[in-house]
């Protein structure tokens, strides 16, 4: 699930530490695709490859295919079961052999941008009834994401560039966009999580460091890093109170809409 490039390749394990809390997003969007057309099913974006036995399973027969940007992610999906082929692809340049029933994406459009031109590609790459169906976090706003780059552009002004770090439109907008292009959906869930007790560090930390904060991480020097991670936990720990066993209930917010053509 890997879009916008950044000086190392994604963490296959630092992503997996969280697998179970990623996974029923990625189910519950599933779950919402009522109709896909006759075509392969496309998980584009799919990381490690976690949904590649439950979207085999709805298939139904269906090839399915992943792809991804991240080689260290595909040699992990390689590992997984359910699907038929694997592609490495940069979203913007990806196109299918043959048009798809459904073009499935959890959690990885963010890091392209140019939503508008995007997602009406894809949409045109579907076959007749097809379903492209998509998961964005929407938590930018959220201390946990928002205090990265705020305390980067205090602590280090200039050194991180804020376009690298995902970012989504406004709801309003996919809806103008996307409504005219066939049967649009579209609906928000906040999930509320408990982050286990993580030694030497805060919860939230070690969740978002994996994903949102890699390109300002990456960024900055190792004692750089050091200095923005210990300026970032003491807010967490107002912000995300950890409680007596370490643990803290963490709020995360998700985009989700559907269309059918």
């Amino acid at each position: 699930m890997t879009k916008l490039a950044s000086k190392a390749d994604w963490n296959p394990g630092a992503y997996a530490r969280f697998q179970d809390l990623r996974l029923r997003p990625a189910m519950d969007l599933l779950n919402a695709v009522g109709q896909m057309g006759a075509g392969e099913v496309v998980d584009l974006g799919c990381g490690t490859g976690s949904m590649g036995v439950a979207l085999a399973a709805r298939a139904s027969g269906r090839p399915v295919v992943g792809v991804d940007a991240s080689p260290a992610m595909l040699a992990k999906a390689r590992q997984s079961k359910g699907y038929d082929t694997l592609q490495q692809a940069d979203f913007r340049d990806w196109h299918p052999r043959r048009a798809p029933g459904l073009i499935y994406s959890n959690a990885a459009l963010h890091w392209t941008g140019d939503h508008a031109k995007l997602l009406p590609r894809l949409i045109g790459f579907l076959g007749k009834g097809g379903t492209l169906a998509v998961q964005l976090p929407h938590q930018n706003n959220a201390p946990s994401h928002r205090v990265w780059l705020t305390l980067a552009q205090e602590i280090f002004p200039g050194r991180v560039d804020i376009k690298t770090t995902p970012g989504i439109q406004k709801p309003v907008e996919y809806e103008e966009m996307l409504s005219p292009l066939g049967r649009f959906r579209m609906w928000e869930t906040e999930y509320y999580q408990r982050l286990s007790a993580e030694a030497g560090s805060h919860p939230v930390r070690r969740y978002t460091e994996s994903t949102y904060a890699r390109p300002v991480l990456d960024a900055l020097d190792p004692d750089e890093r050091a200095t923005l991670i210990k300026a970032y936990e003491d807010v967490m720990n107002s912000a995300y109170p950890v409680r007596g066993d370490g643990s803290v209930l963490f709020p995360f917010r998700r985009l989700f809409f559907t269309l059918t053509v």
